[in-house]
């Protein structure tokens, strides 16, 4: 075989051997779906309250009830508070507080924790009406030991005369 034959072989088996090959396949891969931005879904209002409305509320915000001098009876203006604290109560039975009841300096020390007490005992029992547990509430009467003036004038005594709900478990 002269050269020339040898190259001609040659490239008719290059040119075979090309033909032969396999491509290679792209695979195309069908067009993925978007997928969607992680979507918060709103929460369903159960009417139910929550720990947090604790602090957004501005019913269950308000933890301070007066009394007038030396009485125990609850303010019509009050009610409005100690409905929202008792639907709290009911819609989280884990929940609890103290009843913190306070008097103005008036009067003896006993009396004034004695007073204290039955101020304590009235938003009790005007949270159980409003469906609370007595296991989650409890009384303490501090009667004219801590103030919140210290001024002697009616003023300040209205602003002594009073039940503090302080949440210990929400």
């Amino acid at each position: 075989m002269n050269n020339t034959m040898r190259v001609v072989l040659s490239l008719a088996m290059v040119a075979s051997l090309a033909a032969c090959t396999k491509k290679a396949e792209v695979i195309e891969t069908p067009p993925q779906p978007e997928k969607p931005a992680d979507v918060v879904e709103p929460m369903e209002d159960d009417g139910k309250y929550d720990a947090s409305d604790l602090d957004t509320d501005s019913c269950l915000r308000q933890r301070v009830v007066y009394f007038d001098f030396d009485k125990a009876e609850i303010r019509a203006e009050a009610q409005a508070i100690l409905a929202c604290h008792g639907k709290y109560l009911v819609d989280r039975p884990s929940a609890a507080m103290t009843l913190e009841g306070h008097a103005d300096e008036r009067g003896s020390r006993e009396y004034n924790l004695g007073l204290g007490e039955r101020r304590g005992n009235a938003v009790s029992s005007a949270l159980q009406a409003n469906g609370g547990q007595a296991a989650q509430l409890n009384v303490v009467s501090y009667g004219e030991e801590r103030p919140t003036c210290s001024d002697s004038n009616d003023e300040c005594w209205g602003k002594n005369r009073r039940v503090e709900i302080v949440y210990t478990a929400k």
